[in-house]
């Protein structure tokens, strides 16, 4: 008997080959509908083909219940959405359940960044140690907040791609980009790669676990976080906090919004356009400070 799951394994299969998802995009696909067949108590293939609007709007009742954020069920709805049009491109449904199904508005959220001066290199250099991972981990962090790039194509990242001006990461749907770095950063990547070679770590990955082992995406959330932790005072402390704040310090030093748009791999100016909020905040205050009526008195 073909299972739900077995033609998961399928779809899974297709996102992996066809649409090239990255591996954690995948994992997440996986988790969202393994969880909407556990709640219909979906147990063959009959009962997952004959999924209804009534039994889709039941689990968004459910999730919204359990006080699951508007965004987080978007997400969810989003993996239903591509897996029931890819079964209407097999032949297998009519047309997608989730056809006249609206989801909750998202909450507007403002990307998190670090305030310029907790990134100063004399407070930042200090929290690292002088060995293999203290260096890994100083070069890693300054990836992030230097170049923007997501944590998948930091993990990624081969030496061959590395030059003395730029780097070229591979970013979603395989799109490849060139990133700008400066002399400094080259010569701190140069310094870590000539550390492996004496270490006998002979990778094509740049960034590698002290036995040679490939990164994982939590090894490196948590390196990131406990740096973060220690410089800032702020709730939340990831990779993607230092991608907010290389945007943020971008716009706030005079880079325009196309410009930001393709360092940071977006496919839209939309995406781009959430961190001039930040830099507004920024500018306003330097228009108080500098221009003599805008003074507050």
């Amino acid at each position: 008997m073909i299972t739900p799951f077995s033609m998961f394994d399928a779809f899974l299969s297709y996102l992996h080959f066809e649409k090239r998802f990255s591996l954690h995009t995948i994992e997440a696909y996986s988790s969202d509908l393994n969880q909407f067949c556990n709640f219909l108590e979906i147990e063959s293939e009959k009962e997952i083909l004959t999924v209804n609007p009534i039994s889709i709007r039941s689990w968004v009742v459910e999730m919204v219940d359990n006080k699951m954020s508007n965004r987080s069920v978007n997400r969810k709805l989003a993996t239903l959405r591509t897996y029931f049009k890819w079964l209407q491109k097999e032949g297998k449904i009519e047309a997608s359940p989730l056809q006249k199904i609206n989801g909750p508005k998202n909450e507007k959220r403002l990307p998190v960044f670090v305030r310029e001066a907790d990134m100063d290199e004399q407070k930042t250099t200090p929290l690292f140690t002088s060995d293999f991972d203290g260096q890994r981990d100083q070069l890693m962090f300054e990836l992030f907040y230097q170049t923007g790039v997501r944590l998948s194509e930091l993990i990624e990242l081969k030496e061959k791609n590395i030059h003395s001006e730029h780097i070229k990461v591979l970013g979603k749907r395989n799109k490849e980009r060139v990133i700008p770095i400066s002399n400094k950063l080259f010569t701190q990547i140069e310094g870590f790669t000539k550390n492996k070679k004496q270490l006998n770590i002979n990778t094509e990955n740049l960034f590698v676990l002290s036995s040679g082992k490939k990164l994982y995406p939590q090894f490196v959330y948590r390196r990131i976080n406990h740096y973060l932790s220690h410089a800032t005072n702020l709730e939340k402390n990831s990779p993607h906090v230092l991608r907010h704040t290389f945007a943020t310090h971008m716009l706030n030093r005079g880079s325009g919004l196309e410009t930001l748009k393709d360092l940071l791999g977006h496919a839209s100016l939309a995406a781009t356009q959430v961190y001039t909020h930040n830099s507004f905040a920024q500018l306003t205050s330097i228009y108080s400070h500098a221009h003599p009526r805008g003074q507050k008195s």
